[in-house]
């Protein structure tokens, strides 16, 4: 199949996703068509089956936003006619499923049609969607996409009591490539970030409002009064000044780490004993599941879909937003015992294995198969 992946190239999660699922996708023969603003973060090299197309949006003084939904969608309306795309893939509903949507009607006038695909990845329904203006066309967009996915149970319950929907939503949770995490980095270097007594805990997000930095900060204030303890942080986002002077505020600027972005995920996490993530909500918890898969248990609020992922007092332990002492209790109950850790490592991993990609990619090339009937009868 020919596939265009529409996807945010940043580094939150539904790029991530989008981006693994198009290097399977091509790994497995496909031929997959990236169309956004820039090159995603995970995608380090392009191939054969791999194609990159940047969306330019021209600047012109009339306009005091640019409209990247309309240079989008004629892209793709470009792409789709230079390559023979059999189907369209937008991953977040805003602005993606509704340049989607143009494109395919744009399409249609020459007799192409074109089966879109919509998977819905959090707060482009929880948070921006459900504005008043962006309502509407969330709406809309959702409800003119030939099948529409979620990646988690959580997220399709929260949509179809948001939104009047009338397809119906698949639950397709996100996934790992358990190839990609062997854990036996030689170059570890461990000891540039603790000493050997000293326990490493680690947060990775986008440091927004949501994902409750403060928290973070504050649960791991009462761990190291307990254990000898440092913090990494990984990310940027508007919290992260903030964190930074909290940090110095209690006193512990010189136990926290702030690393900002990073490629290296997986190498930050081969040194951590533990993942904190005590977000307000996640859609799924994409950063507890890359952390379990590198043998790291998890401590997070029990929010949104993160319970389809943290399972309590197996991968980790899970509390209510904002319960700071319960998750610092949770946490040094797993960190003051070595045999107690190693046991949730163990668990963590093993738990992460059932989002292995190899388990997800044929239920996505079924939602394939069956968007191209779409395009059949549309022929015929």
């Amino acid at each position: 199949m020919k596939i265009a992946i529409v996807c945010y190239p940043t580094f939150g999660g539904s790029g991530v996703v989008a981006t693994e699922l198009g290097i399977a996708l091509a790994n497995r023969g496909h031929e997959v068509h990236f169309v956004t603003y820039k090159q995603p973060v995970r995608l380090e090299l392009l191939s054969n089956n791999i194609y990159f197309h940047e969306v330019h949006v021209p600047e012109y003084a009339l306009f005091h936003y640019q409209p990247y939904e309309l240079a989008l969608s004629s892209k793709l309306v470009d792409t789709v006619k230079l390559h023979g795309i059999d189907l369209l893939h937008v991953h977040y509903a805003i602005p993606h499923a509704y340049a989607g949507y143009m494109a395919k009607k744009m399409l249609q006038e020459d007799g192409i049609f074109i089966p879109m695909i919509t998977t819905l990845h959090g707060t482009d329904i929880t948070l921006v969607g459900k504005h008043p203006f962006y309502k509407p066309a969330v709406t809309f967009s959702i409800n003119k996409s030939d099948i529409v996915t979620s990646v988690s149970q959580n997220l399709k319950d929260a949509t179809l009591d948001l939104f009047t929907i009338e397809n119906d939503i698949e639950v397709i949770p996100n996934f790992i490539d358990v190839t990609n995490y062997d854990n036996t980095f030689t170059d570890c270097q461990r000891s540039l970030m603790a000493k050997d007594n000293e326990r490493i805990i680690t947060h990775i997000s986008n440091f927004r409002k949501v994902k409750r930095i403060p928290d973070v900060i504050k649960i791991f204030h009462k761990i190291q009064k307990k254990i000898p303890a440092k913090l990494v942080m990984v990310g940027e986002g508007p919290e992260k000044e903030k964190a930074e002077l909290l940090c110095e505020e209690l006193g512990i600027a010189d136990k926290v780490i702030f690393l900002g972005n990073s490629n290296q995920i997986d190498k930050i996490l081969c040194f951590s004993d533990l993942f904190l993530l005590p977000s307000e909500t996640e859609s799924f918890g994409l950063a507890a599941l890359e952390a379990m898969i590198n043998k790291t248990p998890v401590v997070s609020s029990n929010a949104g879909g993160i319970p389809e992922v943290n399972i309590q007092g197996v991968t980790g332990y899970l509390s209510n937003v904002g319960a700071i002492d319960e998750m610092a209790k949770n946490a040094i109950q797993i960190l003051e015992d070595d045999e107690v850790l190693n046991t949730f490592k163990e668990r963590a991993f093993e738990n992460a294995k059932r989002f292995d990609i190899k388990n997800i990619l044929p239920i996505y090339e079924a939602v394939y198969e069956r968007a191209l009937q779409f395009r059949f009868k549309n022929i015929h």
